[in-house]
């Protein structure tokens, strides 16, 4: 008896199943805010490099020596300032841990400086370097009948003013961020060491700083990718005078498009991105371990 080989079934287009009206809403829903996302974001961000594509921008923006004293002032701003920062918060984080009530009263003080807008804050603090009738230089002339010092016009005493200003700025955000860190810290861990015998310092060796390592050090990466864009401490207590001497890249930035300069602001920012884009891939690679 012979078998009769049957043909083997072609499977058909599959058949894509219609949404349903969770899936519509949450498309409807989701849609604004991709239109915000691609008009605000994606075409500004493209638009800025179509721009910069020039390769005269470039060129131009390496011969003007106010770029080149720019990138030095922001590595000042990001080797000097900002690792002087993180220490202090790192040692005032250890200082507000402590359970008195005159310390969190001081806390609250503390944090103000941060909380308050920036542009009040560091315009009060310009008028008060005022050489003429500003508060510090009059109470120099008060103290020893000598005029005080033109802060804002020596371009050193600036950008050191500008940094100092900068820190006393965020320095409370990056305080309170490392107090937690130190928060999360088991206190057993304390009290096993202090029945050891040992000493503040070793406390801190031995059970603070390896907790909270990682933190700190993506705390500073952080800090160092926001002050790259950050130009509140500059543009506002000094404007990048005198003569054009205290900039930083974000400054200089607003400085080009004052002199509508659009493609050389572009530029700029396009010459930052090979420090800025390191920046964020390491403490991108940290976060995901």
């Amino acid at each position: 008896m012979s078998s009769i080989a049957l043909p083997e079934s072609v499977p058909g287009p599959a058949t894509r199943r219609p949404l349903n009206s969770w899936q519509v809403w949450g498309l409807v829903l989701v849609a604004p805010y991709l239109l915000v996302f691609l008009v605000f974001v994606l075409y500004p961000v493209c638009y800025g490099l179509w721009l910069a594509r020039h390769p005269a921008s470039y060129v131009k923006l390496f011969n003007d020596p106010v770029f080149f004293g720019s990138l030095v002032n922001t590595l000042a701003f990001l080797v000097l300032g900002i690792n002087a920062k993180m220490a202090v918060a790192l040692f005032l984080s250890g200082f507000f841990m402590q359970a008195r009530a005159w310390i969190k009263g001081l806390s609250l003080l503390f944090i103000l400086p941060w909380a308050m807008p920036s542009i009040p804050t560091i315009l009060s603090l310009r008028f008060m370097l005022n050489p003429e009738w500003g508060l510090i230089n009059s109470l120099i002339f008060r103290l020893t009948a000598e005029d005080g010092p033109n802060w804002l016009n020596q371009p050193t005493l600036a950008l050191t003013l500008a940094i100092l200003v900068h820190i006393w700025k965020t320095l409370p955000f990056w305080t309170l961020i490392l107090l937690a860190g130190r928060l999360a810290i088991p206190g057993e861990l304390y009290e096993a060491a202090a029945m050891d015998g040992a000493s503040r310092w070793q406390k801190f060796r031995f059970i603070t700083w390896p907790s909270m390592q990682t933190l700190y050090l993506t705390s500073t990466i952080l800090s160092m990718i926001w002050t790259l864009g950050d130009f509140n401490s500059v543009y506002l207590l000094t404007g990048g005078a005198p003569a054009d001497l205290t900039h930083v890249v974000a400054t200089l930035g607003i400085r080009y498009l004052r002199l509508d300069e659009v493609d050389m602001a572009m530029a700029c920012i396009v010459v930052v991105l090979p420090l800025m884009l390191p920046l964020v891939y390491f403490m991108m690679k940290r976060l995901s371990k």
